[in-house]
């Protein structure tokens, strides 16, 4: 996996700032600080620069009666691949409901065994 630009600048408490939000898919800011161990402003800051760089998305909610935010990874961060096969996405993927023995999901398991 290569490194962004952005990425090979960050400090290391961005960094560690940045594998939280990956690893826990989306963190809020309060969390995100309290668990890096810093302070709310270095928490802010390490947020905001992670943001500025695109690192990171960062949405405004509420939490716990607080306003803070919620800190998401960007979309290029997630690997859609698994949810492939060739050129198929998985048919679990949206709103209904599928028969596992159904065409489109045997054709989907079919695609799964011809990639290896």
């Amino acid at each position: 996996m290569s490194v962004s630009t952005a990425e090979a600048e960050l400090s290391e408490e961005e960094r560690a700032g940045l594998e939280l939000v990956r690893e826990t898919g989306g963190i809020h800011q309060s969390d995100l600080w309290k668990e890096l161990d810093v302070s709310s402003r270095q928490g802010s800051r390490i947020v905001d620069s992670l943001a500025e760089k695109e690192l990171v998305n960062r949405e405004e909610t509420v939490y716990e009666g607080h306003n803070t935010y919620y800190v998401s990874p960007t979309a290029k961060d997630l690997d859609f691949a698994l949810l492939m096969a060739g050129d198929m996405l998985s048919p679990f993927i949206g709103e209904e409901e599928i028969d596992p023995q159904s065409d489109a999901f045997s054709q989907w398991m079919m695609n799964l065994a011809y990639e290896e």
